[in-house]
């Protein structure tokens, strides 16, 4: 049987390990908890969230990829939330053989076994999940934010009371913004800078949904530098692939972190650095 691996992250707040290298978080209030992302949907989180909680459960997902939305076949009683803009991800992600694929993120040491396999739900399972919302759970309180680049439906999440900010994969160390689906560097930029105008002064603290779960507060403020070094031709275009899509990895980086110290960083694609689809042609590239 596939563990999850937790830890506290405060009182209320419990991290979540899948076993594909993503984190979900436990919230949990005086009258219920909230699940945010359901991990690839390789084992029973269900199990491991009732060895945490007995409270009522409602699940919010981040995005509609399918390392962060396919354990969600657990909760079938749960009211379910994903933004509707993230439909057209949701589908080719959820597909059986897009996902077996997936089994080769596994961390090491782990064996994942048909048995495992939560089977993909259909979209029509979740109710929409937009910004301005907001989930009272009783003693702390979620509220949502549009977040789109990553995907057309990212969403951050703010655990108001505990002034704790949970980015997913919306902006992190290795924001992908190279993939077909995702939108250009000009918009996402936007999406940075509306995000920090709104949420301004009201965190301490950033969790993310990779690595080890942690973000240092200023990086959106980095993410907005790297675009514009982006947009500028500043960088250093280390290329990588994933899953069989080619990228540039905007910022150089080291064992632990960027070789410049900066925070943030961001995969892109030369086509898709401005609205209107041109290519970048500054120094030369």
């Amino acid at each position: 049987m596939i563990s999850f691996r937790t830890e506290k992250v405060t009182d209320r707040i419990t991290r979540i390990y899948a076993v594909c290298g993503e984190l979900c978080y436990l919230v949990e209030g005086d009258d219920r908890a909230a699940l945010i992302d359901t991990g690839s949907g390789f084992g029973s989180l269900r199990h491991a969230v009732e060895q945490l909680t007995e409270k009522p459960l409602l699940v919010l997902l981040t995005h509609g990829h399918t390392d962060h939305a396919m354990g969600s076949g657990e909760f079938m009683d749960c009211e379910k939330y994903l933004s509707h803009e993230d439909a057209y991800i949701y589908g080719p992600h959820g597909d059986y053989d897009f996902r077996h694929k997936g089994m080769a993120l596994a961390k090491e040491g782990v064996t994942i076994a048909e048995e495992d396999y939560i089977p993909t739900i259909p979209f029509s399972s979740y109710l929409n999940l937009k910004g301005g919302d907001q989930f009272d759970l009783g003693g702390e309180v979620i509220e949502i934010y549009d977040f789109p680049g990553h995907t057309k439906g990212s969403v951050v999440m703010l655990m108001k009371n505990a002034r704790i900010l949970l980015l997913g994969d919306a902006c992190n160390n290795n924001t992908f913004l190279h993939e077909s689906y995702s939108l250009s560097i000009e918009h996402y930029e936007e999406s940075l800078k509306k995000a920090r105008n709104q949420l301004e002064g009201k965190y301490d603290r950033i969790l993310a949904s990779h690595g080890n779960g942690e973000l240092p507060v200023d990086i959106m403020d980095g993410m907005i530098a790297v675009c514009e070094d982006i947009k500028a031709g500043n960088t250093d275009d280390i290329p990588m692939e994933f899953r069989g899509e080619m990228g540039l990895v905007a910022k150089a980086r080291g064992p632990v972190g960027r070789i410049d110290g900066g925070s943030g960083n961001i995969v892109y694609s030369r086509e898709q650095i401005w609205k209107d689809g041109s290519l970048c042609l500054l120094q030369g590239k």
